[in-house]
């Protein structure tokens, strides 16, 4: 079996639909799940609303499809997507598909190739309808993949001066009652007779749960610092490995 990081993906970009500032960035995260060995990027190239992605396009290898808007008001560009899309699907070896639009039309597409047993990632702003992010089998904001490093403690940006210009309430979301909600019955669902949960596995049930899950939505890099937060809720320990320099991180809900 290969790891994640073997998947050969299939990159197909909205470039009306998404802006073209964080594309180094896109591609990085992208590559935390396989090689992105096909790279396409869609728009009417004739119009200057998407002069910004030219320069990047050879710096990452994208190649451009031309898409005429051959009628007022109706998105040609969504449906040369879907046609590569299902094309890519039936005649090239791609073991997964990342869909980079903030559109909902491309919900139904992201459920067909699930269904053909693909991984699905979607990366969007945050004003993508919730239809199409849950869709994927995992989406990801363009939001907290920009070049600013998100601290790996949301307490870092309250008490570091330097970091006051972030402003942490529009940048990340708020940790609510229904987010811990949902920590708490994924943690139930995997926790052993003691009530420990492998954190790792309450993390991949998290996301199998809210595809756009992410710890740095809610400024933290890992989930780890995020449960370590919560100390009103959840207990953390830690069980070295034997023979290895890595230690397992277990939680459970506090009593």
């Amino acid at each position: 079996m290969r790891n994640n990081t073997d998947l050969i993906l299939a990159v197909l970009i909205d470039a009306d639909n998404i802006p073209y500032n964080n594309i180094k960035e896109m591609i990085d995260e992208i590559s935390k799940f396989g090689t992105p060995s096909i790279k396409r990027i869609y728009g009417d190239w004739t119009k200057p609303t998407v002069s910004g992605w030219k320069p990047s396009l050879l710096e990452h290898a994208i190649t451009p499809v031309q898409q005429y808007s051959y009628t007022t008001g109706k998105n040609a560009t969504d449906s040369a997507m879907i046609i590569d899309a299902m094309d890519i699907l039936h005649r090239e070896k791609a073991d997964g598909f990342c869909i980079v639009s903030s559109d909902s039309d491309f919900t139904r597409l992201a459920i067909r190739l699930r269904e053909s047993g693909k991984l699905v990632i979607g990366i969007g702003e945050k004003k993508t309808p919730k239809p199409f992010i849950v869709a994927c089998d995992k989406f990801i904001y363009i939001e907290i993949i920009s070049n600013r490093e998100v601290p790996e403690k949301e307490t870092e940006l309250k008490t570091t001066k330097s970091t006051a210009s972030l402003k942490l309430p529009e940048r990340f979301d708020k940790i609510d009652h229904k987010l811990i909600k949902l920590i708490k019955s994924t943690i139930d669902d995997i926790a052993d007779d003691t009530e420990w949960a492998f954190l790792a596995q309450v993390g991949g049930l998290l996301n199998k749960k809210q595809p756009d899950f992410d710890p740095r939505n809610y400024g933290f890099n890992k989930l780890t610092p995020m449960i370590k937060s919560l100390t009103k809720h959840f207990e953390i320990k830690e069980r070295e490995v034997e023979n290895q320099s890595i230690k397992h991180v277990y939680v459970r809900i506090k009593k």
